[in-house]
């Protein structure tokens, strides 16, 4: 009889088949992780062996990555963040290149959690950690297909000073993000599948970006798809906020008092807590742009709608919404009240069930 091989020994046959072309690894265990596979079988460990990757050299030590080794995951490697000489952060260095898209080789994966989500994307990974201060888990999941979440910032230690990253996974759904948020949170109680229709206000832009309109197309569809499947109710609340760019630039540089973000904060904080009352959940789109080549952005801000939630701190997830006509993948973003990570995991769940099932990019099919 043929014996099956082992969560981690195909986790780790898929990342040497599909990472010359792809780039998302900077580092693989093979030895060690088999290693740690046996030993989590063997203790009867809650996760049984689960293989997930950590976000770039040092994720290893972070506090996400212990908890979930405690239960009996298994880190296969370590992701590509990018690397110097750029001052943007949507995309990554792997060992042997620049890491590709796995829907567009032409096209970057976002970042800075890039190899991350490639290697979701790709099936090299059941999940795999990140961190976001700017949008860098779910600008990623955005850009290739899968599903991000940051956390409420303060909920889990970081090590960012600056108060404005926070930890995150990416994983093929939010369903098979939840053995992530199981083993990280203390007390953690999964939340009761919420009752539809969910209460949502929707903005294209937060009133001051520019969208992309394919962009904001495909997000609108997926808005309408969720309306005419009674998943969410549409509220009518005002969903425009204050430009966070100076305020997020002023506290990444060590300026909080700074006048103008004390002001921005305070009034989206202001505006964010009507919006979010009564357990309403904000939808927008992930980013306003899709996936740019490998020679950058140019003046455009891929952050333009991630990153007030990183000044305000809520968590806020990007989940698959569809395809551009160029194939390029759209995220849809849900943000929801502090400290409510767990309802809105439940609620990207419920999001999920009502949207077509997220395929797999072909370079997985390899």
């Amino acid at each position: 009889m043929t014996r099956m091989p082992s969560a981690v020994a195909r986790a780790l046959e898929r990342i040497d088949r599909l990472d010359p072309a792809l780039h998302a690894f900077i580092e693989v265990w093979p030895d060690v992780a088999l290693a740690r596979e046996r030993e989590a079988v063997a203790r009867r460990l809650p996760l049984g062996g689960l293989p997930f990757a950590v976000k770039g050299p040092a994720g290893i030590r972070s506090f996400a990555a212990r908890r979930l080794i405690a239960a009996g995951g298994v880190p296969v490697g370590a992701t590509s963040v990018p690397g110097p000489g750029t001052h943007w952060q949507t995309w990554g260095q792997g060992a042997h290149g620049r890491t590709v898209n796995p829907w567009r080789a032409d096209r970057t994966p976002g970042g800075s959690s890039a190899g991350s989500a490639v290697a979701v994307a790709a099936g090299m990974v059941e999940l795999a950690t990140g961190s976001d201060g700017a949008g860098s888990v779910r600008i990623p999941a955005a850009w290739c297909g899968v599903f991000g979440l940051k956390t409420t910032n303060g909920l889990l230690p970081s090590p960012d000073r600056s108060g404005l990253a926070s930890a995150g996974v990416l994983a093929r759904s939010a369903a098979a993000a939840e053995p992530y948020l199981r083993r990280v949170l203390d007390g953690y109680e999964p939340s009761a599948a919420p009752s539809p229709p969910l209460p949502a206000v929707y903005s294209e832009d937060l009133g001051f970006a520019d969208v992309d309109p394919e962009v904001a197309a495909v997000v609108g569809r997926a808005v309408d798809r969720l309306v005419a499947a009674g998943t969410v109710r549409l509220v009518e609340r005002d969903a425009g906020l204050l430009d966070p760019v100076r305020a997020w630039t002023a506290v990444r540089g060590g300026a909080p008092d700074d006048p103008e973000a004390v002001r921005v904060r305070r009034t989206n904080d202001e505006r964010l807590d009507a919006l979010l009352a009564g357990g309403a959940l904000l939808l927008t789109p992930a980013t306003p742009n899709r996936p740019h080549g490998h020679e950058g952005p140019g003046d455009f801000y891929s952050t333009a709608l991630t990153w007030a939630f990183n000044l305000s701190g809520h968590p806020a997830a990007s989940l698959p919404a569809g395809f551009t006509g160029d194939g390029c993948p759209v995220g849809l973003q849900l943000v929801a009240a502090h400290g409510a990570d767990v309802r809105l995991l439940a609620a990207a769940r419920a999001v999920e069930d009502a949207l077509p099932t997220a395929r797999r990019p072909p370079a997985a099919a390899r």
